[in-house]
């Protein structure tokens, strides 16, 4: 695998890291939006969503923006 192909695959990981950070941030809105933050529906997304945090605050350790 060329350099090329890998910084193409990194950032297509890069996007879909965001891309399901935000979906997951909107659908936990949404369900604040209706009174459902003790489900576990909302607690799973807490986790995916600090899970992904995690992964997108390592980006910004190694300032890859």
């Amino acid at each position: 695998m060329g350099d090329k192909e890998r910084l193409e695959r990194f950032e297509a990981m890069k996007a879909a890291v965001e891309s399901q950070h935000a979906d997951i941030a909107a659908k936990m809105e949404e369900l604040k939006k209706q009174g459902k933050q003790r489900t576990v529906t909302y607690r799973q997304l807490m986790g995916n969503k600090l899970g992904l945090e995690n992964i997108l605050q390592l980006y910004k350790l190694y300032d890859i923006d």
